[in-house]
C-alpha cells in the first residue's frame, strides 16, 4: 500500500476562484519546501501550463470519462510518486461532467476515484447562514465524496470570513479553512478557450508569488495539509503498462516530429510518453522559427495550440510550409489535431477577413468564429483503417475550437472521412477525421488511454511505411 497525501480542489460552480486558489496553495507549498505534484481534473490544455509553473513539476490530467478509473489512478500514482503532497485541482462545478445524471468526467468521480479529501470553494459574497447550507449540501450529495473543508472566496473583511465561519460550525459542516476577501487574488488573463498559456505571460512568476501570498494570509496552510496526509492509503497501481516510469529498454524504432512552439502546445504529457514507450523517438521542432524540418523524421505530430494567433508568423514561413507540404506528399504518416488541422489547411481566416495561406494539404480553408463551434466529448468511432486502428475500433477525446472549415475536404478525391464522432451527452453522431494516405487530420483531441493499444498502433503504422 502506498501513501500519497493529496486533496482535491473543487468549485461549487465555474468562476468561484478554484484555479486561483489553486495556484496560490501549491506555489504556498513549495515556498516552504514541499515537493507538490499538480494534477488537472478533465481535458484543459491550458491551466496545466500554470499549475506546472506553481509547482515547479509536470502537470498531469487526470479525466475519469477519456481514461477510466483504472488508468487515472495508475496515472496519479506514478506522475506523484517522490512528491510530499499531490494538489488536484478540479473543473468546473463539483458534480458536472459528462452528463447531468453521471459522475463521468466532473471533480467528484475523481475524487471518488483517488479517496481524496476535498476542498470547496464557494463565491460567499453576501453569504452568511446560507453557506452552511451549501456546504452541507455538497459534502453529502454522494457517499464516495468527502468534503473535508471549505474556502470562502470574495468575502466583504476579515469580520466577515469570521461570520462565515461560525455559521459552518453550527451545524456541522465542513470547516472554514479561510475566507480570503474580494479582490485580493489578482486577475488571470484569458482568451477564447480559456486562461492565456502560462508561456505567453511575461509576468506568471510576479502573479504567482501574488496568489501564494494571498493564500499564506488567508488560508490556514497546517489544516490543509492534515487533511491530505489523512487520505487513505493507495493500492499498488493495477494498470497493465508504465505510465510515466522511465524504461531505457524500448528499442526505438522511428523518429516522430512533434510540432512545439506558441502556436502548437496542447499535448498530454502520457500520451507523448506513450508514445515514447511504443518506440518513438519524439523530436520537437517550431513551424514558426524553423525553415527545415528536423533530419529524418518517419512521421509528424501537429497538436493543438493557437496557430491563429500566429498565423501572419506561420504564413510568412514559406520554406517550413513548403516542407510540410512536401513532407505530406511524400506518404509518410503525419497526424493533425484541431490547431494542426488548421495548419494543414488551405490557410485560416481571422476575424477581419484577412485570409492567411498555410500548408494547403487539407482541402479547405478555415476561418475563426466570434463563438465557439464546438464544445465537449466525442467519442471517435472508426468507420476505416487509420493511423490509431480498424474499422469498429473507438477513441474518447474531445473538442473545443472557435474554427470551423469552410469546404468539405471530403468533397475532394481520395479523401474521405474516417471517424463518426458522437457526442455522450446526446448521442448526436456527425462524420469527421479527414484522412487522404497516411495523413489524418481531426478538431478531435484524443486520449490514447481510452482505446488499448492506439499509440502502438500508431507507432506500427508509422513502422510498416518505414519499411515499405
Amino acid at each position: 500500500m502506498l501513501n500519497i497525501p493529496r486533496i482535491v480542489i473543487a468549485g461549487t460552480q465555474s468562476g468561484v476562484g478554484k484555479t486561483s486558489f489553486s495556484l496560490g496553495l501549491i506555489r504556498a507549498l513549495v515556498r516552504k519546501g514541499l515537493n507538490v505534484a499538480p494534477f488537472k481534473v478533465g481535458p484543459d490544455f491550458l491551466d496545466p501550463t500554470y499549475l506546472r509553473l506553481a509547482a515547479k513539476r509536470q502537470c498531469h490530467n487526470l479525466d475519469g470519462w477519456m481514461m477510466g478509473q483504472d488508468y487515472v489512478e495508475s496515472l496519479f500514482i506514478q506522475a506523484a510518486t517522490g512528491a510530499q503532497v499531490a494538489v488536484v485541482e478540479g473543473v468546473m462545478g463539483m458534480f458536472d461532467g459528462m452528463s447531468p445524471g453521471s459522475l463521468e468526467g466532473s471533480t467528484a468521480q475523481v475524487a471518488a476515484i483517488l479517496k481524496a479529501p476535498v476542498i470547496l470553494v464557494v463565491d460567499a459574497g453576501g453569504m452568511a447562514g446560507s453557506l452552511a447550507a451549501m456546504a452541507q449540501g455538497y459534502a453529502r450529495f454522494h457517499n464516495d465524496v468527502k468534503v473535508a473543508g471549505v474556502i470562502a472566496n470574495k468575502v466583504g473583511s476579515a469580520s466577515h470570513a469570521n461570520l462565515l465561519k461560525a455559521a459552518l460550525e453550527a451545524p456541522g459542516a465542513p470547516p472554514l479553512l479561510g475566507g480570503i476577501v474580494r479582490g485580493s487574488f489578482p486577475e488571470l488573463k484569458s482568451r477564447h478557450l480559456g486562461l492565456v498559456t502560462a508561456s505567453q505571460r511575461e509576468d506568471v512568476e510576479e502573479k504567482l508569488e501574488m496568489l501564494a501570498d494571498t493564500v499564506e494570509k488567508a488560508v490556514d496552510l497546517e489544516a490543509v495539509m492534515t487533511m491530505a496526509r489523512q487520505a487513505p492509503l493507495m493500492a499498488e497501481p493495477t494498470y497493465s503498462e508504465p505510465i510515466s516510469a522511465e524504461n531505457t529498454s524500448i528499442q526505438v524504432c522511428a523518429r516522430l516530429g512533434v510540432a512545439w512552439d506558441e502556436a502548437f502546445h496542447f499535448y498530454y504529457p502520457d500520451n507523448l510518453k506513450a508514445l515514447e514507450k511504443a518506440g518513438l523517438e519524439l523530436v520537437r521542432f517550431s513551424p514558426i522559427s524553423d525553415i527545415k524540418l528536423p533530419e529524418g523524421l518517419d512521421a509528424i505530430y501537429y497538436g493543438g495550440g493557437y496557430p491563429e494567433q500566429h498565423a501572419g508568423e506561420l504564413a510568412g514561413n514559406e520554406t517550413m510550409l513548403e516542407e510540410a507540404k512536401n513532407f505530406c506528399a511524400s506518404g509518410r504518416p503525419v497526424y493533425a489535431e484541431c490547431g494542426g488541422l488548421i495548419y494543414l489547411s488551405r490557410g485560416v481566416e481571422d476575424g477581419d477577413g484577412k485570409r492567411w495561406p498555410l500548408v494547403g494539404k487539407l482541402a479547405a480553408w478555415t476561418r475563426m468564429l466570434g463563438r465557439f463551434r464546438a464544445l465537449g466529448y466525442v467519442e471517435a468511432r472508426l468507420t476505416s483503417q487509420s493511423l490509431f486502428g480498424a474499422e469498429g475500433d473507438r477513441l474518447r477525446g474531445h473538442r473545443f475550437h472557435y474554427s470551423e472549415l469552410m469546404e468539405d475536404p471530403a468533397a475532394e478525391p481520395e479523401w474521405s472521412q474516417v471517424y463518426e464522432l458522437v457526442r455522450p451527452r446526446n448521442g448526436e453522431k456527425s462524420p469527421e477525421g479527414y484522412q487522404h494516405g497516411h495523413t489524418l487530420a481531426s478538431y478531435a483531441h484524443i486520449h490514447f488511454a481510452s482505446a488499448a493499444g492506439a499509440a502502438d498502433k500508431f507507432a506500427e503504422r508509422i513502422m510498416e511505411v518505414k519499411a515499405g
